[in-house]
């Protein structure tokens, strides 16, 4: 497990989140560095601030919202290295309840969106695989979203990018030239898929 995982998956995390958006087909709303509005409006009332534009994200914040709502709570820290750079870039993209199941379900595990004693333990058992199905399975999801509303192909060609990339990024053969230079596909950014996961496709 990595100590410093963190750290060293921030560079890939913004290289794909870009700057400040706010497309219409983007349920996510306006965006700054892959943290919506809405996430920055709660993230700062916790803190005892008032809510402003996520126009205005500062660095510091920015680190604290994806340690304490993308890194920590789908466990990234228990993970291998490259396992927890694909399930923190899962979170952000997708959600961390999403990326607890994806997981779960890469490992073996009983995939009910609780990392719990049993996760971890299949976790440890996973064989060299485990990145690779992880992969696969969110690859099948983006799919899944294109066919069940179609007016989010927009935005699969850049969710593909990313992926691939992520790939490279963890040792996958096959993809270690992906990602050179980072292309965001028709939407000229990557959205963030909805955290409703009410209705998902493929997750149980």
């Amino acid at each position: 497990m990595s100590t410093d995982g963190f750290m060293r998956s921030m560079p890939f995390i913004l290289r794909w989140e870009g700057g400040f958006v706010d497309h219409p087909a983007d349920p996510g709303g306006a965006t700054n560095k892959g943290v919506t509005q809405a996430v920055y409006d709660r993230w700062r009332r916790r803190q005892g601030l008032a809510p402003r534009s996520v126009r205005q994200l500062e660095e510091g914040e920015m680190n604290a919202i994806y340690r304490q709502g993308y890194w920590v709570p789908p466990r990234c820290d228990l993970l291998p290295v490259d396992l927890d750079l694909v399930q923190f870039d899962t979170a952000v993209n997708m959600g961390p309840g999403r990326a607890v199941k994806f997981l779960q379900h890469a490992v073996g595990a009983v995939p009910d969106g609780d990392f719990g004693e049993n996760t971890r333990k299949a976790v440890e058992r996973a064989d060299g695989g485990a990145v690779a199905r992880y992969c696969d399975r969110r690859e099948r999801f983006y799919h899944a979203i294109v066919a069940n509303k179609p007016s989010q192909k927009v935005f699969l060609k850049g969710w593909m990018n990313r992926l691939n990339a992520l790939r490279g990024a963890a040792g996958l053969p096959g993809f270690e030239s992906v990602g050179a230079v980072v292309d965001f596909g028709d939407a000229d950014y990557i959205a963030r898929v909805p955290e409703d996961e009410s209705g998902d496709p493929l997750l149980d």
